[in-house]
């Protein structure tokens, strides 16, 4: 384990401590998947301390953890957690927007990534979930993504676009055995050697947790993160072929 990933674990275990001896909620930052896996990691030195996480809405990669019970402590506190919907002014004479182009624009504003969630991309507009003390100025003062001027505008989430962010399509493959490298191999057209890479590169994630072993079975249900390529959940087998090989069901985020 890291130096980074040490300081990680103490930090989480130092949020749980305060929580549950000051008796109020405390929460990170967004967290990213080699975070997530340094909490997964932490959690033996939480003592009774309990905790929530939360993205704003379902299927959110990077998550926040809310340290507290609410029966524990008689109140509620809501995640600070704000929605940005960042627009072209003009569709029609506007670039066509990535990601990247997105996260650039914002992180040039003097932004911290680990004051930003997700950015999920529909008809060119992005929307972004951000810490709530950085929502108003984000707003303010972000008037252009890469050639494109935008408006940027704060929405509640029920102003998503209902059933379009976090798409799956389902993928079914063939495999001789239920291994993650060879699952990620053919869900993302790899050679072997390619999939074995991702492992020793520490890119493969399984439900927020680093995996190293590729010869790993996944379970049904486990969503498999390969950085630079896509995330998948695993549906598991449902059958044999003429071939005697799985047929194993995928769904795989678009």
């Amino acid at each position: 384990m890291s130096s980074e990933d040490e300081l990680l674990k103490q930090r989480f275990c130092e949020l749980a401590r305060k929580s549950e001896r000051g008796g109020y909620f405390l929460f990170t930052d967004f967290l990213g998947l080699p975070e997530q896996s340094a909490f997964s990691d932490a959690k033996i030195g939480f003592g009774r301390a309990r905790y929530t996480f939360f993205g704003s809405t379902v299927g959110t990669e990077r998550i926040m953890v809310r340290f507290g019970d609410e029966d524990e402590l008689g109140y509620s506190e809501p995640f600070p957690i704000k929605i940005l919907k960042i627009s072209p002014k003009s569709q029609k004479f506007a670039d066509k927007l990535t990601h990247r182009d997105f996260l650039g624009a914002i992180l040039n504003l003097g932004i911290e990534r680990s004051t930003l969630g997700d950015i999920v991309i529909s008809d060119n507009v992005a929307y972004v979930f951000v810490k709530e003390g950085i929502a108003d100025y984000i707003a303010a003062s972000l008037e252009r993504v890469k050639h494109t001027d935008v408006t940027t505008e704060q929405i509640d989430e029920g102003e998503l676009p209902e059933g379009e962010l976090f798409k799956t399509e389902e993928v079914r493959i063939q495999l001789s055995g239920e291994r993650i490298d060879a699952v990620i191999a053919k869900v993302f057209s790899l050679s072997r050697e390619e999939a074995l890479t991702l492992f020793r590169r520490r890119l493969v994630f399984v439900s927020g947790r680093l995996c190293e072993n590729n010869s790993y079975t996944p379970k049904v249900g486990d969503i498999i993160s390969t950085r630079g390529y896509g995330r998948i959940i695993y549906r598991g087998a449902y059958g044999t072929s003429k071939k005697g090989k799985l047929n194993v069901l995928i769904e795989k985020y678009i």
